[in-house]
Formats: C-alpha cells, sequence, structure tokens
C-alpha cells in the first residue's frame, strides 16, 4: 500500500496540520495550534501507520523522516539513551517514540521513500493541501 505524508506548519512554530493519504484511497488529516513543521511530518507518518495495517511503504518529503530510518538515525539514538550525535537530547523525542515503537513491531511490512515536495508529484500535492486546509481551518 503506498500512502503519502506531509506536514505543514505557518510560522514554526506556529499553527500546523499534517496528512496522510492512501494512493486510490482512504485519508486522514489534523492540525495543531502551536507546533513545527517537522513535528507534523511526524504526526502524519504516525497517524497513518496507527490507522493502516499490512505492508505500507510510506512517501514522503521529510528527508527528516526518511533517513531516521533509511539511514538508521534511530538506531543510533536508541543505543546513546536518546541522544543525537552531538550528544544532545533528540528533538520531538515523545513523536519519536511512538513512531520507532511502530515501526520496530512492524519493520519487515513498512518501507519510506523520498519524493521531492512541490515538484508536481499528485499525491504529495494533495497531502500537502490537505495539511494546509486543515492548518487554515483551525487557525
Amino acid at each position: 500500500m503506498k500512502v503519502y505524508t506531509d506536514g505543514a506548519c505557518s510560522g514554526n512554530p506556529g499553527p500546523g496540520g499534517w496528512a496522510w493519504a492512501v494512493v486510490d484511497g482512504e485519508t486522514g488529516c489534523g492540525a495543531d495550534p502551536d507546533t513545527t513543521n517537522q513535528r507534523m511530518e511526524l504526526q502524519a507518518v504516525l497517524e497513518a501507520l496507527k490507522a493502516l495495517s499490512g505492508p505500507v511503504d510510506i512517501f514522503s518529503d521529510s528527508t527528516y523522516v526518511v533517513k531516521c530510518f533509511n539511514d538508521g538515525w534511530y538506531k543510533g539514538w536508541l543505543s546513546r539513551g536518546w541522544k543525537n550525535s552531538q550528544r544532545k537530547p533528540v528533538a520531538n523525542k515523545d513523536l519519536w517514540e511512538s513512531l520507532i515503537d511502530i515501526y520496530l513491531d512492524r519493520a519487515d511490512e513498512i518501507t519510506f521513500s523520498w519524493v521531492k515536495g512541490h515538484s508536481g508529484d499528485p499525491m504529495n500535492d494533495l497531502v500537502d493541501q490537505l495539511a494546509v486546509d486543515v492548518m487554515n481551518k483551525h487557525r
């Protein structure tokens, strides 16, 4: 199942929105009145994985999300007690913990692929618009 995710934020921090959409399928979205773009990118993936079961290929324009899993950043964070490579606390630990727990439980059925944002990919454009719309509705 191909799932596209995106987050949006007006100001950083500021009001934000997140969205996910299955190719030819269901969608989900939500908002936060005071957040960051990175948190919304993470929330989109987390909510998609909580809502969907079975094999999932997450498509995200966030290298922050994709590299965490494809480059194994999370392994270092866990081995260093939630410290990054500069020995500082990992940002957004609360969301990362939940997301990594889901990933570790389902690692054999979850993959991450990067897609260039704002490049004309119809599904990436859709989730971007959903995230922006929900953010604007909750301003």
